[in-house]
């Protein structure tokens, strides 16, 4: 019974486009953050005078809101994803599981 159900929902068309929906967007922000995280990795090997540079008279310099950037922007394409898969993914996930648990 088990393996007919598997058959059924990989062949299930709801459940290959959910997956490649999935995987491509998946991809889409794997490359983002690797170009914003190794961007950053490469200032601070080659450019470390840029990140010293000092922003006013205080201690802060621009390595500080870069780095933070970077965080920041971790965190937001985290919600991106999280805010897809709410609301598209569990969409096509609840189709599929309809559709083949008749």
């Amino acid at each position: 019974m088990e393996d007919d159900l598997v058959r059924r929902i990989a062949s299930h068309p709801k459940y290959l486009e959910l997956k490649s929906r999935r995987s491509s967007f998946g991809w889409w922000l794997t490359a983002a953050m690797m170009v914003v995280y190794y961007g950053f990795v490469l200032l601070v090997a080659f450019d470390k005078e840029f990140l010293a540079a000092r922003l006013g008279a205080g201690v802060m310099t621009i390595g500080i809101p870069v780095g933070f950037g970077v965080i920041v922007f971790t965190i937001v394409i985290t919600a991106i994803y999280v805010q897809r898969a709410n609301s598209q993914y569990d969409e096509l996930a609840e189709s599929v599981k309809k559709a083949v648990l008749k």
